[in-house]
């Protein structure tokens, strides 16, 4: 039976009455009337005549194939056109942005040229966007909208201009009064859609399918042009699937591999262009392989021919470890096992559908993913691993990262669910009941509770079908509550090795808490090839980044916020500057800064400030200085998993935010004195949480400048030893002015070379005070477990009592030279013992108390061989007793206590795991 397309018409006109069903048209025009005539209609030599319901019957008017041809493809011997399988094939499969214009096409024909396999075999998509265009012309018809007659016009047109751009003379005739007929059988078949306002499954998978169909025969009009033997295969002859509910299929290998070798034993070739997507049920009625179709039709007929590899052609490099929109250091995979490939792929990785990967695994077939845009890329290649992976070794178990959003956890809790049989088979039950999909599920080895995540779209009706179902359980108490907690992403690390490798959940967990990330559900199979977490969903890139990066997959990043650009600021960030490149490189630390801030203005950056030019750029991109929008800008960026503010400020309403920076996953480095030496209650506050936490506080330049003295203190009581005194001089500035306050010099003419060298702060009377130096002492005495206040340290100010209240620094030093006597006086007695004068700070930690104070010393002591600003600290313990432990060096300048707070910013990037 056939109908044309005006016998169509005729049947819709007939059929057109109000009292007429689409059921009723159904079984008047089933898919197979059009799959036996509408949609294949006859065409000239050497293309095939036709495609009809009773396979066997099909007709060829095929040219002879030649004689290169049969000595590789053709066994004569058995069969005159017997097909040949195995690694003489390759399979490519090039999507629709592959061959979206003509231009395209032809680059397609060019790799097809270039492949010197002896038999080739290319599954092709429609046009890019051409599918889309197909399902709204159906959506159109069924709406009853007449604009769906202009829309089959401009799919008509778009492969017209196409063609004439591709093939001329007998091809191109041949091509547009094929095209011309589809295209009046597919206004047919609209029309019946528009009469009944409904299309059937069966109908709409056979008007889509035509897009496949038509670059199928451009393309292969193409090749035949540049010289090579083609033929073109509808795969609806070929490819058999059973419906398997889903919204997918299954194929019959066995009946497709049949059919293939029937067909090709009438079309035999050594270049063969098929559709992709399309295919036939066992009733030879027009389906689709739905989702990823293309793809899973290459890897189906890959499977079918035994081929040495399918190559899926694509618009990306390869396979990410991770998504690149989301971690921009995400590196191309060379490799990938098939397992790999599948979990990444479940999990939303942009690999291959699940199912796409199975036909060619029976087979060890390989596939490989290349960019049809970017061909000097290598790829990634999807196949076996192999046995012996020596060379690897050094490779990261883990190969890649995936996320997937808008999930909602399920929790299902109560002590009657312990040992009772069904329970879980219940939950499921009731969740397949409202069509939910179960992503991921998590079970305690006590029974207690079981959790499961959901898309977040389903969990209020999951949510109220587990109610429903369990509802005398709830009222009896049995079971305590179902929760939902919502706004969830899911992390899967996927990888084969990870089964062999001790440690990967401990690193892959450690990551997640160094980066102040909270777990709330985890699931991993016996198999390990992935482990999968539950985390909020604003947390989810920032997890993500911090994982990668753990993996060493990328650089250890860093995004950071610099509070004071003063003197001490300035140098950080040049030095910074000065080393990026160097730390990046060499060390895998890229450390970023994100935001610089003053006490009036601040610059932020998206990216990272350019630090060869940040003092223009404050200048002329500055806005108002706003400490918590610029913590909320350098912490927020989700792309950069570790954030650190450093303060190099000596400012205490800054040091009052330490605390709620570290609660926040803020790590802390500061030279800034005022936290740890003000009230004790909140230094013990801020400690405490340093200790419960994975976030970080370092403040070694609060001490010594650019000296290891909190180091050296905590690397002495945490191996066992015990504190007796710590005594030293702490102050590069009084160091310098007592190591030149010597022979006859006057005190105020020291103290005024010192002011001018830019030893001492603005105002001298700062550091002659002694109130740093004693805030000095009470932060050691602090780390060695004394608990003092500020208050409790007795302080010999170097200030005359009637210069300390005086108005201006200019009177200060105007009048200090009036008490130059008192000072020499001191020196005097000194000398006359064999002494020197130091000023020194002493935590004794036996009598529980601290000071500071000017002392003599021996000039064989070593306070007295100091020279310069030179800072000296002796360290007098259970071990070191007979004699101290001294740290001695520079004490003071930009330049080192810079350099003392870029190497605590060092020590961060190695516990957040750059390598040593």
């Amino acid at each position: 039976m056939a109908f044309s397309a005006a016998s169509i018409s005729n049947t819709s006109r007939t059929l057109s009455t109000p009292s007429t069903t689409f059921s009723q048209l159904n079984n008047k025009i089933s898919p197979s009337h059009f799959s036996s005539s509408l949609s294949l209609s006859p065409r000239s030599s050497p293309l095939r005549r036709g495609f009809v319901s009773q396979w066997g019957r099909m007709e060829s008017l095929r040219g002879h194939v030649s004689s290169s041809v049969k000595a590789v493809l053709v066994d004569e011997s058995k069969e005159k056109f017997k097909l040949l399988k195995g690694d003489m094939w390759s399979v490519h499969k090039f999507g629709g942005t592959c061959v979206g214009s003509s231009e395209r096409i032809k680059n397609v024909a060019d790799i097809i040229l270039k492949d010197s396999s002896e038999g080739k075999l290319v599954v092709v998509s429609a046009m890019s966007k051409v599918t889309d265009m197909m399902y709204d012309l159906i959506n159109k018809a069924q709406s009853r909208d007449d604009s769906y007659l202009s829309a089959v016009d401009a799919v008509f047109e778009k492969h017209r201009l196409t063609a004439m751009d591709l093939i001329d003379g007998d091809d191109l005739a041949s091509f547009l009064s094929r095209l011309h007929h589809d295209i009046n059988n597919l206004k047919a078949m609209l029309r019946a859609i528009y009469i009944a306002g409904h299309a059937t499954e069966s109908f709409s998978d056979f008007v889509v399918g035509h897009g496949e169909l038509w670059t199928a025969q451009m393309l292969s009009y193409v090749v035949r042009k540049n010289g090579l033997d083609c033929e073109w295969m509808d795969t609806r002859e070929v490819l058999i699937v059973n419906p398997s509910g889903s919204n997918q299929v299954d194929p019959d290998f066995v009946e497709s591999e049949k059919r293939l070798e029937e067909w090709f034993s009438r079309h035999p070739s050594k270049t063969i262009v098929a559709t992709g997507f399309i295919a036939s049920t066992p009733q030879n009625i027009p389906t689709t392989l739905k989702r990823d179709g293309s793809d899973f039709s290459a890897a189906i007929v890959g499977a079918l021919l035994r081929a040495r590899q399918v190559t899926i052609w694509t618009d990306v490099d390869g396979v990410y470890s991770a998504d690149p929109r989301k971690v921009s250091e995400a590196v191309i995979l060379r490799t990938l096992s098939y397992q790999e490939a599948w979990e990444m792929s479940y999990f939303g990785a942009n690999v291959l559908h699940p199912r796409t990967i199975l036909p060619v695994m029976r087979y060890d077939i390989p596939i490989m993913i290349r960019n049809i845009f970017n061909l000097s890329a290598p790829g990634t290649m999807i196949c076996r691993p192999a046995e012996n992976e020596d060379s690897h070794k050094l490779e990261s178990p883990v190969k890649g990262f995936a996320t997937i959003d808008n999930v909602a956890l399920v929790n299902v809790e109560g002590t009657g669910m312990a040992g009772v049989p069904g329970t879980a088979s219940a939950i499921f039950g009731a969740v397949k009941d409202v069509g939910a999909n179960v992503i991921m599920i998590s079970q305690a080895s006590s029974e207690h509770s079981v959790c499961f995540a959901v898309p977040e779209k389903e969990v209020t009706a999951v949510a109220e079908a587990l109610k429903s179902r369990f509802h005398e359980a709830l009222n009896a108490g049995r079971l305590s509550q179902v929760a939902v907690i919502r706004n969830c992403s899911i992390l899967a690390a996927v990888g084969q090795k990870m089964a062999s490798t001790p440690g990967v959940s401990a690193t892959l967990f450690n990551a997640l808490a160094k980066a102040n990330i909270n777990v709330r559900a985890i699931a991993q199979g016996c198999s390990e090839y992935n482990i999968t977490v539950v985390i909020k969903r604003e947390d989810c890139i920032r997890a993500l980044r911090a994982v990668h990066s753990r993996f060493y997959l990328s650089k250890t990043t860093i995004a950071m916020g610099i509070i004071g650009p003063g003197l001490i600021g300035a140098t950080l960030l040049d030095q910074l500057r000065d080393q990026a490149a160097f730390l990046k490189e060499d060390f895998n630390i890229d450390l970023r800064v994100m935001g610089i801030t003053g006490s009036r203005t601040m610059l932020l950056s998206d990216v990272e400030i350019d630090l060869s030019k940040w003092r223009e750029l404050v200048k002329d991109k500055g806005e108002v200085a706003d400490l918590e929008k610029f913590t909320q800008h350098v912490h927020g960026n989700n792309f950069i998993p570790n954030t650190v503010l450093v303060d190099c400020t000596a400012d205490s309403s800054v040091a009052s935010c330490y605390h709620d920076w570290l609660r926040r996953g803020i790590h802390v480095i500061t030279p800034n004195k005022k936290a740890n030496s003000g009230p004790l209650d909140q230094y013990s506050k801020l400690r405490a949480l340093q200790r419960q936490s994975y976030t970080h506080y370092f403040y070694e330049a609060t001490v010594g400048a650019g000296l290891p003295i909190i180091s050296t203190l905590r690397g002495l009581l945490e191996t066992g030893d015990k504190i007796l005194r710590i005594e030293g001089i702490f102050s590069g500035t009084l160091s310098y002015i007592f190591n030149n306050f010597i022979g006859t010099r006057a005190f105020s003419d020291v103290v005024a070379e010192a002011k001018q060298a830019g030893y001492t702060e603005p105002d001298p009377r700062d550091d002659l005070s002694g109130t740093d130096v004693a805030r000095k002492v009470i932060i050691l005495a602090r780390e060695s477990g004394l608990k003092l206040e500020l208050s409790d340290i007795p302080v010999q100010s170097l200030v005359p009592q009637p210069l300390r209240a005086s108005a201006s620094v200019e009177e200060y030093m105007q009048r200090l030279p009036q008490f130059d006597s008192e000072m020499a006086r001191e020196r005097q007695e000194a000398e006359d013992a064999g002494d020197v004068l130091r000023y020194v700070g002493v935590v004794d930690a036996v009598s529980e108390e601290g000071r500071v104070e000017l002392r003599r010393y021996k000039k064989d002591h070593p306070f007295a061989q100091l020279s310069g600003s030179d800072n000296i600290i002796a360290f007098t313990t259970t071990r070191y007793k007979e004699q101290p432990l001294i740290v001695r060096g520079p004490g003071a300048g930009a330049q080192v206590t810079a350099g003392g707070i870029f190497s605590d910013i060092l020590r961060l990037a190695s516990y957040l795991g750059a390598p040593s």
